[in-house]
């Protein structure tokens, strides 16, 4: 009998595709929205509270509900927990396109980013199940397409909201999300035979890192993960991350308005910032599967961060250009630290404990950044004091990479081999 591994990807382009899918959606109705802000005030009333709240209930929405996709996945199955997700932020978005108040238009924008909080946290262990040879690699493709889903909205959706409305522009991303559910509904539904032979597949996927086989566990995924200095190190990495990239969104046109800049440049800079992430998205979690120690990857783009950050301070209206370059490789360490979700995992169900501890947690920390540096920017009429405080997030950064990146496992010490995970997956698909 042959025993080879097969062909990378045979027997699972779907969920590669479903995948690839959910990474285009994961930002968008954040994107959406500040381009066009200006337009949105026109029709709604927003108060600069409010305005400033809408820069942080992403990241608020991400911690409550993405903490929330951990016990949903466990009763309802993974799949099952993404198609919802799916749906959730496609009604969220559609029905906020058409509210007439700014307290509808903020409380069914969450709905909208609950759906991708929840969808954040389910990816990693989505990757580590069907994936487990290839973590690296596919992590990278949706890291890209998760900047593509930051870059685009900002690009279009002011003239979008010219050409037609901004309630147009608002919510015709939900489609993005509709389509990104249909692979998934395909993995549920379909035969017992076609989950077989995937089963097969990822029964002769060779392991691909670490001294602990990979495969499911017992129990106790989430107590052991909440014990582990590791997880809480990788935690911290991700608020800093998070919070420096989320006031990147809320603060970035204003900063660069306040240095003379018009409003259609500042749009125009954001999505560089977006978009510039996407080639080291692809490379970066590679490099973190096959180094056993990826820290001096992410000193690299702290420093990029750092030095772009400097700019802003020094000279925002002179060599914009390469501040925004530096400032758009930065956040690079975002996908390094989502690849390492899986890299460190031992089972698939301490990757779906970790991804829920690390992001809901993460991005509660994260959702003070946005009005933090708000309220510091009106109370000192300027950047420098915002900025500082941004360099020194960076470097609290550095000194939790250095525990998060080390190459020990996280999960109980009973992991059988990844077999048992292949053979269990037939009857865990439909959830």
């Amino acid at each position: 009998m042959n025993t080879a591994a097969p062909a990378p990807w045979r027997g699972r382009i779907v969920v590669l595709v479903g995948v690839v899918l959910v990474g285009l959606n994961l930002r968008i109705a954040v994107a959406a929205v500040s381009p066009i802000i200006d337009v949105v005030r026109q029709d709604i009333d927003f108060s600069p509270t409010q305005v400033g709240l809408l820069g942080t209930v992403p990241v608020l929405s991400f911690a409550v509900f993405g903490s929330l996709a951990t016990p949903l996945a466990r009763k309802i199955g993974l799949e099952p927990a993404m198609v919802a997700a799916l749906l959730i932020s496609a009604v969220g978005e559609v029905v906020r396109a058409t509210t007439h108040g700014p307290q509808a238009f903020l409380a069914w924008s969450m709905i909208a980013l609950a759906g991708m909080g929840m969808g954040n946290v389910l990816l990693p262990p989505l990757v580590k199940r069907y994936f487990p040879d290839r973590i690296g690699a596919v992590t990278g493709a949706y890291s890209v397409a998760l900047s593509i889903s930051t870059a685009v909205p900002p690009l279009f959706a002011l003239p979008l909201a010219r050409a037609t409305s901004w309630r147009v522009a608002v919510g015709v991303w939900a489609v993005v999300g509709l389509v990104a559910a249909v692979p998934w509904v395909v993995v549920i539904v379909r035969s017992a035979a076609a989950r077989a032979r995937l089963a097969t597949i990822l029964r002769r996927a060779p392991a691909h890192h670490g001294p602990a086989a990979l495969g499911e566990t017992s129990g106790g995924e989430v107590r052991v993960v909440w014990r582990s200095q590791q997880a809480w190190a990788m935690v911290v990495m991700f608020a800093m991350n998070a919070l420096g990239t989320y006031v990147g969104f809320a603060w970035l046109p204003t900063l660069l308005a306040d240095a003379g800049l018009p409003a259609d440049e500042g749009g125009r800079w954001l999505a560089v910032f977006a978009v510039l992430g996407a080639p080291m998205s692809l490379f970066a979690p590679v490099l973190a599967q096959r180094m056993r120690n990826p820290y001096p990857v992410v000193v690299a783009f702290v420093a990029c961060w750092a030095a772009g950050y400097v700019g802003l301070w020094a000279a925002p209206a002179h060599g914009t250009a390469v501040w925004m370059v530096l400032l758009g490789i930065g956040p690079s360490s975002f996908p390094m630290l989502l690849a390492l979700l899986g890299l460190r995992s031992t089972t698939p169900a301490t990757a779906v404990a970790l991804s829920g501890m690390v992001q809901g947690t993460g991005y509660v920390v994260a959702g003070l950044g946005p009005i933090g540096i708000g309220v510091l920017y009106e109370a000192t009429g300027g950047w420098h004091a915002p900025i500082g405080v941004l360099l020194a997030c960076l470097a609290v950064l550095l000194v939790a990479a250095w525990f998060a990146c080390r190459p020990t496992m996280i999960g109980p010490e009973q992991a059988v081999d990844n077999r048992s995970e292949a053979a269990d997956l037939p009857g865990k698909l439909p959830g």
